[in-house]
């Protein structure tokens, strides 16, 4: 029933979800549940790539896979509040506001958007939208984008908990919309973290075949890596902004993965 429950928590923290009335009353809350409660943050993606792949795929059936794409990244992003969206912005003014650390934190805690991170919004957007309607337009395969989505949701959720390891949280310590879910996380919540995911990757090696699917992972895996190394240099550890940062980058890097198609 534990695990029940830290689902839920993360559900409610990350998505728009309602988690009201008695049903919030047997989930409760503590500091210690809702730090438990990350390792089902791939969990989360779960059902947020599920509705993106069903708008993707109800709306493709009368409409070119460019509007399909759109419409789906609508409904993520007002699934999720603009949750990681925001995490991107901020770090894209924080980190290109500023060289100083101590600065570009306080930028990050600054709840209006900078010229770097509309643009690094924009070009997020506009880039998610155009990758899924080339992976739909290979072959006409609705299919193939409805897993990539399922797939990318699920395994860049996955991505910010060995952040969240592998770092230290430099956040503000006090109440800050910038906060993450959990500001360390244990191995056995990390291996949970993993078991959510495992599903995913399989789902996307049926879809676009194991070359596909394990390239896929490796380049979220690289994208990760490579803004975990950028976020250590820069401000010496993690932000709750880093982590939806980091999901967002590496649900790129998945889809231009499997978007790729060489000459």
């Amino acid at each position: 029933m534990n695990v029940l429950r830290h689902f839920l928590l993360a559900l409610q923290f990350f998505t728009r979800v309602p988690v009201t009335g008695r049903l919030a009353a047997w989930v409760g809350y503590s500091p210690q549940m809702l730090r438990a409660s990350a390792a089902h943050f791939p969990g989360v993606g779960w059902m947020v790539g599920g509705v993106a792949a069903g708008v993707f795929a109800l709306a493709a059936l009368g409409l070119p896979p460019l509007v399909a794409a759109l419409l789906s990244t609508v409904a993520t992003v007002w699934l999720t509040g603009a949750f990681h969206e925001d995490g991107l912005a901020d770090v894209a003014d924080g980190l290109g506001g500023s060289a100083q650390r101590e600065r570009a934190l306080e930028i990050m805690k600054d709840s209006r958007i900078g010229a770097f991170g509309a643009i690094a919004l924009v070009l997020a957007l506009g880039l998610k939208v155009a990758l899924l309607a080339a992976i739909a337009g290979q072959g006409a395969s609705v299919r193939a984008a409805a897993a990539a989505l399922l797939a990318a949701h699920v395994l860049s959720r996955l991505a910010p908990l060995f952040l969240i390891r592998g770092l230290p949280y430099v956040g503000d310590s006090g109440a800050s919309k910038s906060k993450p879910l959990a500001d360390a996380i244990s191995m056995p919540a990390l291996m949970v973290g993993v078991a959510w995911s495992i599903p995913a990757l399989l789902v996307l090696w049926q879809a676009q075949g194991a070359v596909k699917a394990c390239a896929a992972l490796l380049a979220g895996a690289i994208a990760a890596a490579w803004l975990a190394r950028l976020l250590r240099r820069r401000l010496q550890g993690f932000t709750g902004d880093g982590l939806g940062a980091t999901q967002q980058v590496c649900e790129l890097a998945i889809y231009l993965v499997l978007a790729w198609q060489p000459a």
